[in-house]
């Protein structure tokens, strides 16, 4: 084993203790691997959750390599794709640790398992299809649709959105609904309020 420095001992203690939050706090999805690039050949001195079947004392990756030939290799890189040996797809961030002398010394790496996530992808996609020949029904009181896209307009138009117009702004609002008929439709006032983030009663106090 190549003498460490005191630096260097501490960096990898430290890292060691990242990785332990980390492998905790996101498991059971993401391996989390300590990667001690001064000793390449058995890099490996920490693994959490572990999902490819490597253990401690397993040599680097090829992305470890790299960066020890390599100081001025990528110190992050994140979200790459990658595959366990068993053919799992995953993603990986990596994770690059220097010493005060700007040589890479170790790496924090995290691999996530992505086929619980691709299944549940899959199995949303499908509960949210709807049939594209059907009946068309709208849960929502008729005419809401006409009364939200006349806010929008109407704030468009002064550049800011409904959420932000002044208080003179949505008493001129409201003033243009009613001699629209707009303020007619069933439950104008909660969608008008619902839209510019108020309550009723100040929509209401907008109105008079």
């Amino acid at each position: 084993m190549k003498t460490r420095t005191p630096e260097q001992r501490q960096l990898l203690d430290q890292i060691k203790q990242i990785a332990d939050g980390l492998g905790q706090t996101l498991a059971p999805f993401c391996e989390v691997v300590v990667h001690d690039l001064l000793e390449p050949g058995q890099s490996i001195l920490a693994i959490h959750n572990n999902l490819s079947g490597r253990a401690v004392g397993e040599p680097t990756t090829e992305l470890g390599q790299a960066r020890i030939t390599d100081p001025d290799y990528p110190q992050i890189i994140a979200n790459y794709p990658n595959q366990f040996a068993d053919g799992r797809q995953a993603k990986s961030t990596s994770v690059g640790i220097k010493d005060s002398n700007g040589r890479y010394i170790a790496a924090l790496c995290m691999n996530v398992d992505l086929t619980l996530f691709r299944s549940l992808q899959m199995a949303m996609g499908q509960f949210v299809q709807t049939a594209v020949e059907g009946p068309q029904e709208s849960l929502d009181p008729a005419g809401t649709d006409a009364l939200r896209a006349r806010i929008d307009t109407f704030a468009a138009r002064l550049a800011t959105t409904p959420r932000a117009l002044k208080t003179e702004d949505r008493r001129a609002l409201m003033h243009e609904l009613k001699a629209s008929g707009l303020l007619e439709v069933r439950r104008a006032m909660e969608t008008v309020a619902a839209h510019l983030g108020v309550s009723r009663a100040s929509v209401y106090s907008y109105a008079r």
